[in-house]
């Protein structure tokens, strides 16, 4: 196996955040480490030459000193002076030169009177305090010159106070071990700090890593588009945060044409009393409200995590929706029933004429069999020679029984049978359409002495042909103009949403309806709907 094929494991929030919040920590007190013991160091170095300064200035008042340069004989007291001022400060040397560059004094008592050593003295056997690095006798070292004048102001010698570059070294380290010392601890604490920073973000994200997190929200997302109801969530603050596909399309029906998202719901969707679902706590379900016209069936339940209310969702559909689908239901039960009520009649029926060939009533039993085989072609057997798909089939047989038994005359007619729908989405829209143009046609001729109904189902290339045609007494050209407006009907108020109800479904369907009527000579409404079914 081809180790450099292998999928390479995706490193860890946890890891990450650790590593980034130590890196940062490395860089930043590394910095800053360098910066101050760099400060620190040279500080030190500035503190011992000021030292050494300071005792040369000191020494360079001195009385001692003055009266000692000024005899001709080597002066003891000067060596004694110095020493115990060496002694007490902690220097390396203080020596004391004359004009002439010999020493006065030295912490090794052969080198009294010898030459000065460093190459460095010139300038202060000029008048000039400065401080200096050069190697002399014992060693390299920080020393401070500073010139020795009589009281009329006239030089008399030289003095230099040193320090081993050692000493002043060991000062610098030590002021920085300090600082190292300081950034180290700082450096523990804060890894200790980005472990626990890391396990408290990786808990509050429910242990999930960065790409769970966004499959997740892709899946809730693709949840979200496929979910036929509409749903709308709202935070604590009443502020809409989530809306779906279906819930956008309804509020576009509904004439709301701007995106919900970031609005209070009180001012978008008022009627959804999330705000009192949110303050209550309490869920509802299958509750109607309106929005703009628009009737919706709405459940509302409040969103609680660790025992506090962070929101609250609301899941709507359409109240015409869930009526067609009942009525879907409905119909397919009802043409259920009515087959088992037919085979069970049927089988009585077979048992008769079993008796009637038995008795040899044959005349009998011809005249029986026509009478059954007329009264299956009026009924089922019509109807499903016309249509084959069941829950169309089974709506149509409700509704023609519903017709009969309140006298009318139906007929159904049609030479190119109507297959199984392929798209059962489409069954609601057609269910609409059919439904309500036949309830408009029985409205029409409930008063008439004789009722009659006559319906036409044909399907070719893939369009299905549907038309109503009753004995009504017709409507006027204005009538007829207005018959599909919402809420426009001559039969009264609160009335007109049927027709108004197919002209949508139509819309949705990509059908067309033409009306077709005159006074005293009834309606014929003719529809047209692209129809694909399962054998096509």
């Amino acid at each position: 196996m081809n180790i450099f094929n292998q999928k390479r494991k995706p490193i860890r929030l946890l890891t990450w955040i650790t590593l980034l919040v130590c890196f940062v920590l490395v860089v930043a007190l590394s910095v800053t480490g360098f910066l101050i013991g760099r400060d620190a160091a040279m500080n030190a170095r500035e503190n011992q030459a000021e030292k050494t300064m300071d005792i040369a200035n000191t020494v360079r008042y001195s009385e001692i000193v003055k009266s000692g340069l000024m005899e001709e004989e080597q002066s003891e007291d000067i060596q004694d002076y110095t020493r115990r001022i060496q002694t007490e400060t902690n220097v390396a040397y203080i020596v004391v030169m004359n004009m002439n560059h010999i020493r006065q004094s030295h912490p090794v008592e052969e080198r009294i009177g010898q030459y000065f050593v460093g190459d460095d003295e010139n300038r202060a056997f000029h008048g000039n305090t400065y401080t200096s690095v050069a190697e002399g006798t014992l060693g390299e070292s920080l020393r401070s010159f500073a010139p020795i004048e009589d009281a009329d102001g006239n030089q008399i010698g030289v003095v230099s106070v040193g320090i081993l570059l050692d000493n002043v070294e060991s000062v610098m380290l030590d002021r920085q071990q300090m600082v190292f010392l300081g950034s180290a601890a700082g450096m523990l604490v804060g890894a200790i700090g980005a472990l626990f920073l890391a396990r408290r973000v990786k808990k509050t994200l429910h242990g999930l890593e960065p790409r769970e997190i966004s499959q997740h929200l892709q899946e809730r997302e693709a949840m979200l588009a496929s979910v036929r109801e509409g749903i709308i969530a709202i935070n604590d603050e009443g502020t809409i945060v989530v809306v779906n596909d279906a819930a956008a399309n309804i509020f576009e029906r509904a004439g709301c044409m701007k995106k919900p998202i970031g609005y209070s719901v009180d001012s978008f969707f008022n009627s959804s009393r999330l705000k009192e679902t949110l303050y209550h706590q309490e869920a509802e379900y299958d509750q109607e409200q309106s929005l703009n016209g628009l009737d919706l069936v709405v459940n509302r339940i409040p969103v609680i995590t660790q025992g506090e209310v962070v929101g609250a969702i609301a899941t709507f559909r359409e109240k015409t929706e869930l009526t067609s689908l009942v009525e879907q239901l409905t119909g397919a039960r009802h043409y259920a029933e009515t087959l088992r009520a037919q085979t069970h009649e049927f089988m009585n029926k077979l048992h008769v004429m079993s008796a009637m060939v038995h008795t040899e009533s044959y005349e009998e039993l011809n005249d029986y069999i026509e009478q059954i085989s007329t009264n299956y072609h009026r009924d089922i057997g019509t109807v499903s020679r016309v249509v084959k798909d069941p829950v169309l089939a089974g709506y149509l047989l409700r509704k023609f029984n519903n017709l009969k038994e309140n006298g009318v005359v139906v007929e159904l007619k049609g030479d190119y049978p109507l297959p199984l729908l392929k798209d059962t989405e489409r069954i609601d829209g057609l269910i609409t359409i059919i439904g309500n143009v036949t309830d408009n046609a029985w409205e029409a001729i409930q008063y008439q002495e004789y009722k009659y109904i006559q319906m036409t189902i044909n399907h070719k290339d893939h369009v299905l042909y549907f038309s109503v045609h009753d004995n009504g007494p017709g409507m006027s050209e204005v009538e007829k103009v207005n018959m599909l407006d919402h809420g426009l009907s001559t039969k009264g108020e609160n009335r007109g949403y049927g027709m108004w109800l197919t002209k949508k479904a139509l819309q949705e369907l990509d059908g067309t309806i033409k009306v077709s009527t005159q006074k005293g000579g009834g309606t014929v409404v003719e529809i047209t709907i692209p129809y694909v079914g399962e054998d096509t």
